[in-house]
């Protein structure tokens, strides 16, 4: 077994012992941990294998696809927006961005974007994997589209446009595309080594996710023009589309940031520790309280689930019962990744695999570790 380095504080010793024995076992094939108090990193555990060979090692600067665990982070860009007074949460869309107003969408609020109320969770069929790459083209679509639902009612997640959405908002007031935004004003000041849009000389440096075991229920017997089966089929693709570099190399800012466990925390630490962090400041008290300022409650009209969402960020709910009660926003990637902030506590908690797992809301791992390091934090 590749051995796990890094380093890891005498309290969470039961999460380094959780990821030796997942590792180990092969439930994980390689992965990495990370754990922040005020900002200052409790944990930083990576090892096992970055490929299914088992030939290269996860070192300490591998990285690999996040899945939607890439949504924090583009909301982030939208609130340090929000922070400097350039985009208003109450806001109609079409304040920033015009055509979106097309189709009855004139009432849909930036707020409603940013907790996936907006009735816009997918594009409108037939759609594929490339013309979701072509950022420009995609996102013209969706100003285009008659929203699923009435916006604000419910929440339906936005699988895999949100970061067109939310993105479009950043580059209509900006000018910047949502992936330089994220490299010029968060994650470069920062020193944050996470990507939107990775550059073709970090190539090496992926590890590809293996695809997760198939759902033991699938899509079948569902409603074909229900909201859920149009956005899991607008469009439809696997998880080996991250294989390829023209997902590595688009902005897709729902779905393929590229990074680490310590690159997540280190981002979100910035909202554990009140918006300010090593002296960059990008957030106040008042803007991190709008992401705890609950937009739906109830079950998820695309995935099923009992889901909480606040400003840009899932709160705790029903569906998630591996999170304490508490001032806690997360949200996971598909196959277990996951980034919880806890503003109490003032802790930042990332896991980022390359064998995904079963479940919606994170694997089994991923409740083990969530579990094991709240543990130690009380």
């Amino acid at each position: 077994m590749a051995d796990l380095e890094g380093t890891c504080d005498a309290r969470f010793a039961d999460v380094a012992d959780l990821l030796a024995d997942n590792l180990a076992s092969g439930e994980d094939l390689g992965a990495s941990i990370a754990v922040t108090v005020d900002g200052r990193p409790v944990v930083d555990l990576w090892g096992g294998w970055a490929d299914q060979e088992q030939v290269t090692p996860w070192r300490r600067d591998t990285i690999t696809n996040v899945w939607s665990c890439t949504k924090t982070v583009t909301s982030l860009a939208a609130l340090v927006l929000v922070e400097r007074g350039l985009l208003d949460l109450d806001a109609p869309v079409a304040r920033y961005w015009p055509q979106f107003a097309a189709q009855g969408k004139e009432g849909v609020r930036v707020r409603h974007l940013l907790s996936h109320t907006s009735g816009v969770s997918g594009w409108e069929r037939p759609v594929t994997v490339a013309d979701v790459l072509d950022v420009p083209a995609s996102t013209a679509r969706l100003a285009a589209q008659t929203p699923w639902w009435p916006p604000g009612t419910a929440s339906g997640y936005h699988l895999l446009n949100y970061g067109h959405l939310v993105g479009e908002l950043v580059r209509r007031i900006d000018g910047r595309t949502l992936g330089r935004f994220v490299a010029e004003e968060i994650t470069g000041p920062l020193g944050a080594d996470f990507h939107i849009g990775l550059p073709d000389h970090e190539f090496d440096r992926v590890a590809d996710v293996l695809p997760p075991p198939p759902r033991p229920v699938g899509l079948a017997g569902a409603d074909p023009d229900g909201v859920a089966m149009k956005t899991f089929t607008g469009p439809m693709g696997g998880a080996d589309e991250s294989w390829h570099p023209e997902w590595r190399r688009a902005e897709i800012g729902a779905a393929n940031g590229h990074g680490n466990a310590r690159s997540l925390a280190r981002i979100h630490s910035v909202i554990a520790c009140g918006g300010t962090l090593d002296g960059v400041r990008l957030l106040s008290s008042r803007t991190i309280d709008a992401i705890f300022q609950q937009q739906s409650d109830g079950p998820d009209l695309v995935l099923g689930a009992h889901l909480r969402f606040g400003i840009g960020f899932g709160l705790p709910s029903p569906a998630v019962p591996y999170l304490p009660q508490g001032r806690i926003c997360f949200w996971t990637g598909w196959g277990g990744s996951v980034v919880v902030i806890d503003t109490e506590r003032r802790a930042a908690i990332a896991y980022v695999m390359n064998r995904m797992g079963a479940g919606q809301l994170g694997s089994a791992r991923t409740a083990q570790y969530i579990e094991a390091a709240f543990a130690a934090l009380d």
